[in-house]
């Protein structure tokens, strides 16, 4: 089951803006290691399991594992084929909003090597660029 909000306050929202720069969420918090986000987008609820997966995968139970972005958005879509107009769509899935900065996933009690290729993985399951970076020793 992808992540996604128990409640909301509201069943649509709108599409919103993406520009600027991640204000908070740009240090690491937990981890020793961090993915970050370089570019701007949304990332799905599915995307991110994809990379959960991934990671865990790659390092076998190995350390300990920060999802720090969660997907609050509903996206809407049409179905296929219906013609224009007659309101909108009913919710399709669920993304997170990221800008560039953004930490999205954190990594503790494994060696750089091990978790420059988690990283590696994971960032081929996105549709962002990312980098990663590390608590200064």
């Amino acid at each position: 089951m992808p992540l996604m909000p128990k409640r909301t306050k509201h069943r649509k929202v709108q599409r919103g803006s993406r520009k600027g720069l991640a204000t908070s969420n740009t240090q690491l918090a937990q981890g020793d290691f961090g993915l970050k986000t370089l570019d701007r987008g949304w990332i799905t609820a599915i995307q991110i399991e994809a990379c959960r997966v991934c990671i865990n995968r790659h390092l076998k139970r190995r350390g300990k594992l920060w999802i720090r972005i969660f997907p609050d958005k509903p996206v809407s879509k049409k179905p296929i084929e219906v013609r224009m107009g007659k309101g909108k769509g009913d919710p399709e899935f669920w993304c997170a909003v990221v800008t560039p900065g953004t930490m999205l996933f954190e990594l503790a009690g494994v060696p750089d090597s091990l978790a420059r290729e988690a990283f590696r993985l994971a960032s081929a399951k996105l549709g962002v660029h990312t980098c990663m970076v590390s608590r200064e020793a």
